[in-house]
C-alpha cells in the first residue's frame, strides 16, 4: 500500500519496509531497490527499446485475456492497455531504469514494467501515481503472470523484432555484394589458396561468394527465429500454471500474437519451456556464425585492398577518414575493421550465453538477464555493422583492373590453365623456368612454341579460364 505524498515524494511499502519515491517517477519501490542493488553497468534496460515494447505487448495480452476470463474489469483493462500503447509508441522508456545486468531472473525488469504501467494507467484514470489500492502493479498489471513466464516471453518477442531488422540489413549487404559481382563479372584475377597463387578467377566470382555466404546465413537466422516463436506465457512460476486460469495460456498466446504481429505458439510442456534456454543458445550460435563469416569477408576486403603500393592493391575501398596522426596521406580500412570488432564481440557474447544457459538449475534459469543483454547486443551491433559495411564500404569499392590483369599474366599459377593443352610435365618445366628467371609463363610458352599466340588468346579468355571447358586433346 502507498502512503500519501509528502512534498516531492510519495511513500511506498514492500515486504522489506517503506521507502520514499520521487513523486514524478512512474516506477516504484521494487524498481528503487533494484537500482540500489544492481549498480553494475550504469546502463538501464531502456537501452533496448524492443524489450520495453515487448514487455508492453505481453502486459496488454495479459490484460485482454484476464478481462475475457472475467478476472479484470473493463475500466482497469482499458487503462492498462492505453498505458501499454504509450510504451509501444516510445513514451516513458526513460522510466525503465534498472540495470541490464541484475540478479533475480529478470524480476526487477518485470517489476519495473508493472510499476510504470500501473502508475501511468492510474493517471489515465484520473488517479494519483501510487494509488495502488485502486490499481495495483502486481494484483492487476501482473495478474495471472510470473516473471518466469513474462520475462523469457518478452525476450523472445524483442528478439523477433530485432531479427527482422537484422535480416533486412543482411539483405542490404548481400545486394551490395551482388551488384559488385555483376560490375566485376569480366575482371580477371588470380585466385589464391593458402595465400599462394592458385588459378584464375574473376573478381565478380570472388564477390559473388560473399553474397552467397550472406544468403545462407539469412536462411539459418530465419530457422533460429522460428525456434523462439515457442513461448511459455501462462506457465507462471515453474510451468504448472499456478494462479492462472486453465484457459489463460492459450488466450494470452493468441492475444500476444495479434498484438506483436508474430506467429507465436504455446510450448507443449510449460515446465520444460520455463527452465530450458536452448532456443537462446541456438539463436546465439547462429549470430556467431553470421559474425564469423562477416569477419572473414572483412579480412578478405582488407587484404585485397592492402597497399596502396606495397600490398595486394587489387581493389580500392572508399576513403572514409584520415588514417594516421603521423603518416600523411594514409587511409585505413576502418569500416571492415569495425565490423571485425563487432564479430569478436558477438563471439564473446555467444560464450556468455552458453555459460548462462548451462548454469540454469532445476525449474528456472536465473541468468536470463545476461542472456538477453548478450543477444540484444549481438543483434543490434550486427544490424548496424551490415548496414555500415554496405553503405560506407562495399558500394564504393572499385577494381584495379590493369593491376589484376598483369597479376594473371605474371603468375606462375597460369600454367594450370595450360596443363590440359601442353601436359603436366611441360607445364611444370615452364613453371619452374618462369619462377627461376622471372619471365612470364606466356612468353616462355611462345618461345618454346608449345602454343601459338592465337591459341593462347583463345585459352586465356576470362570466360574460358574461370569455368569448366570441354578441352581439346593435349598437344604431343
Amino acid at each position: 500500500m502507498t502512503a500519501p505524498m509528502n512534498g516531492n515524494t510519495r511513500r511506498e511499502h514492500d515486504l522489506i519496509g517503506d521507502r520514499d519515491i520521487p513523486a514524478d517517477a512512474y516506477w516504484g519501490i521494487h524498481t528503487l531497490r533494484a537500482v540500489e542493488n544492481f549498480p553494475i553497468t550504469g546502463t538501464p534496460i531502456s537501452i533496448y527499446p524492443d524489450l520495453i515494447v515487448a514487455l508492453a505487448c505481453v502486459k496488454q495480452a495479459a490484460a485482454v485475456s484476464n478481462h475475457e476470463l472475467g478476472l479484470l474489469d473493463r475500466e482497469r483493462m482499458t487503462a492498462i492497455m492505453s498505458a501499454c500503447d504509450e510504451l509501444r509508441d516510445g513514451r516513458l522508456h526513460d522510466q525503465f531504469v534498472v540495470d541490464v545486468i541484475q540478479g533475480g531472473a529478470g524480476t526487477s525488469t518485470n517489476m519495473n514494467a508493472n510499476e510504470v504501467i500501473a502508475n501511468r494507467a492510474l493517471e489515465l484514470m484520473g488517479r494519483a501515481r501510487g494509488d495502488y489500492a485502486f490499481l495495483h502493479p502486481l494484483d492487476h498489471v501482473n495478474l495471472s503472470q510470473s516473471t518466469n513466464d513474462v520475462y523469457p516471453t518478452a525476450i523472445k518477442v524483442a528478439a523477433q523484432f530485432g531479427i527482422r531488422r537484422l535480416l533486412a540489413a543482411m539483405a542490404t549487404l548481400r545486394e551490395a555484394f551482388e551488384a559488385k559481382s555483376i560490375e566485376f563479372v569480366d575482371v580477371l584475377k588470380m585466385g589464391r589458396t593458402q595465400l599462394q597463387d592458385a588459378v584464375p578467377m574473376t573478381l565478380g566470382q570472388e564477390f559473388s561468394t560473399y553474397a552467397v555466404m550472406l544468403f545462407e546465413d539469412e536462411a539459418r537466422l530465419e530457422e533460429a527465429a522460428r525456434l523462439i516463436r515457442e513461448i511459455n506465457l501462462g506457465a507462471t512460476a515453474i510451468g504448472t500454471g499456478i494462479n492462472a486460469h486453465p484457459r489463460y495460456a492459450a488466450l494470452a498466446c493468441r492475444a500476444l500474437s495479434e498484438i506483436a504481429d508474430l506467429r507465436l505458439m504455446t510450448a507443449p510442456n510449460l515446465i520444460e519451456a520455463t527452465q530450458d534456454a536452448g532456443a537462446f543458445v541456438q539463436l546465439s550460435g547462429v549470430l556467431k556464425r553470421v559474425a564469423i563469416k562477416l569477419s572473414k569477408t572483412c579480412n578478405d576486403l582488407r587484404l585485397l585492398s592492402s597497399g596502396p603500393r606495397a600490398g595486394f592493391g587489387e581493389i580500392n575501398l572508399p576513403p572514409m577518414q584520415a588514417g594516421s596522426s603521423i603518416m600523411p596521406g594514409k587511409v585505413n580500412p576502418v569500416i571492415p575493421e569495425v565490423v571485425n570488432q563487432i564479430a569478436y564481440e558477438v563471439i564473446g557474447n555467444d560464450i556468455t550465453v552458453s555459460f548462462a544457459a548451462e548454469a540454469g538449475q532445476l525449474q528456472l534459469n536465473a541468468f536470463e538477464p545476461i542472456i538477453a543483454h548478450s543477444l540484444f547486443k549481438s543483434i543490434a551491433h550486427l544490424t548496424s555493422g551490415c548496414r555500415t559495411l554496405a553503405e560506407r564500404c562495399v558500394r564504393g569499392i572499385t577494381a584495379n583492373r590493369e593491376h589484376l590483369r598483369r597479376g594473371v599474366e605474371n603468375s606462375i599459377g597460369l600454367v594450370t590453365a595450360l596443363n590440359p593443352y601442353i601436359g603436366y610435365t611441360r607445364a611444370t618445366e615452364v613453371a619452374q623456368e618462369a619462377l627461376a628467371t622471372g619471365r612470364s609463363v606466356v612468353a616462355l610458352v611462345l618461345e618454346k612454341q608449345l602454343l601459338s599466340q592465337a591459341q593462347l588468346d583463345d585459352i586465356l579468355r576470362f570466360d574460358v579460364l574461370t569455368q569448366p571447358q570441354p578441352h581439346a586433346a593435349r598437344k604431343d
